[in-house]
């Protein structure tokens, strides 16, 4: 029943995330907006779960996993109802805002809750098992969920109503089921350090979103962009000196544990920019339904169902270089295909795309904790894993930010300028790929796992508290 309701609210978060690409066009044609603009309703919500994701797992070591759990559930619950319910784009994006604060409460919080709960090695190695495999179908079926929801009658606010009862029952099973739990050595909250990320965050986020459109020499733009940087260097400044920082960045002595963060702000970066300029090609470019453009998605949901579990046993048999190098080549060999759509492009070559995209995210979404975790003390594991959890998310956010930028010179109504102006958001899908298949072969090599071996002295002198291996 535990390991039920954490997966409950991996589906949740998980194809809240990617079924509301689907939605898109519907939400643009419903409040007259551009499809640059729409990116904010992606946006906001990964923001919130990127600058949040590490701060809710310190509260919940210190003020107790089951309550920050439900209180999770009932904020994403409070703006799933709220979206639901949105009148113009502005109040939902502030609602999707509070369904991502309440999302950055349950993913890392319902891992730590299966891992106290599994006291048992073996147990919780197969709990965590069907977790991750709940976490890979999430957001591999949020596409199909989300064209059958929004193509119901009730349209798009369907993909945020289904999500309340959902939440509901997933509380009152939560209450009753999931035992309380603290560290023993809880992590003091880094309120600077957590302020200055957001803040990077936001500001680059709203110059990139925002620049086309007030251009790019504008004061507005040049103030933003230099309030990300400011606040990036004031960070780098800040963690350095911390006693507890958000972020030890002792830890980016290791080649292993860099790159595979890179990775996961290209390998995401790659998915968002898909998911968004996918559903904009086929629904606004060559008119289909939201239904259809779920359903010919089908192909990317089951490579990565049925390719998971074999990925798993390269990943376990030959380490994390194998994997990268197909996520790499995969995403690269799609965006190739992409690149040279057009309005009559026939479907077979666009299910191949979409096949060879299940395939490349399949592929790193594993080796991404693996590599990030290598070399690393066991109790600052935990706390690797959620710096990879959070640059999955950054990942996600630029690139939804950078694919609306491609889109927003394209004159409303103009179908074949649409499908045209998708080539440069195709074109960049490849060169993330690219990065992930570089970045796959640095952080694997002998050298990188000696920098690992090296750091590892440095990073065990100050051990973090809260930590699994302490409680």
């Amino acid at each position: 029943m535990v390991l039920g309701v954490c997966c409950v609210s991996v589906l949740l978060v998980g194809i809240d995330m990617t079924a509301v690409n689907v939605a898109l066009p519907s939400v643009g044609h419903d409040f007259h907006t551009s499809a640059s603009s729409l990116t904010w309703i992606i946006d906001a919500y990964t923001l919130a779960l990127a600058t949040l994701l590490m701060l809710s797992s310190s509260m919940a070591d210190r003020a107790g996993r089951k309550l920050v759990f439900r209180i999770g559930l009932s904020t994403f619950v409070l703006g799933s109802a709220l979206c639901a319910v949105a009148p113009d784009l502005g109040f939902l994006v502030g609602a999707r805002v509070i369904q991502g604060v309440g999302g950055s409460m349950l993913n890392p919080v319902a891992m730590a809750i299966i891992a106290n709960v599994f006291s048992d090695r073996a147990e919780r190695a197969r709990a965590i098992g069907v977790w991750a495999g709940v976490t890979g179908l999430s957001l591999a079926i949020g596409p199909i969920v989300g064209g059958a929801l929004v193509g119901s009658s009730l349209g798009w606010r369907w993909i945020f109503v289904i999500n309340v009862p959902i939440g509901l029952a997933a509380i009152v099973v939560a209450t009753k089921v999931i035992p309380e739990s603290k560290a023993a050595r809880p992590r003091k909250v880094d309120v600077g350090g957590q302020a200055l990320i957001a803040l990077m965050l936001a500001a680059l986020v709203f110059g990139v979103i925002e620049g086309p459109k007030l251009g790019w020499g504008s004061p507005a733009i040049i103030t933003t962009l230099a309030v990300a940087l400011l606040a990036l260097i004031g960070f780098i400044a800040y963690e350095s000196r911390a006693t507890e920082p958000l972020l030890d960045l002792r830890f980016f002595r290791s080649i292993p544990f860099s790159a595979a963060n890179l990775i996961a702000v290209f390998s995401f970066a790659s998915l968002g920019s898909f998911l968004y300029v996918n559903s904009i090609y086929l629904q606004d470019a060559r008119g289909y339904g939201p239904l259809k453009t779920g359903l010919l998605m089908v192909p990317l949901a089951i490579v990565s169902v049925l390719w998971g579990p074999r990925n798993g046993k390269i990943l376990g048999r030959f380490g994390a270089r194998i994997p990268f190098v197909i996520a790499g080549v995969a995403v690269t060999a799609a965006s190739v295909i992409l690149a040279q759509v057009t309005l009559t492009i026939p479907i077979v070559w666009l299910l191949i795309a979409y096949a060879l995209i299940g395939l490349g995210n399949s592929s790193s979404s594993g080796p991404i904790t693996q590599l990030a975790v290598a070399g690393m003390p066991p109790e600052q594991a935990g706390v690797a894993a959620g710096v990879s959890a959070t640059t999955r998310q950054i990942g996600q956010t630029i690139g939804v930010a950078i694919a609306g930028v491609t889109l927003a010179s394209v004159t409303a109504g103009s179908r074949a300028q649409l499908a045209t102006a998708t080539h440069t958001g195709w074109i960049l899908m490849g060169a993330y790929g690219l990065a992930v298949l570089a970045l796959g072969l640095v952080g694997t090599t002998g050298h990188a796992k000696r920098t690992a071996e090296r750091a590892l002295p440095t990073a065990t002198s100050s051990p973090t508290p809260g930590s699994p291996s302490q409680e």
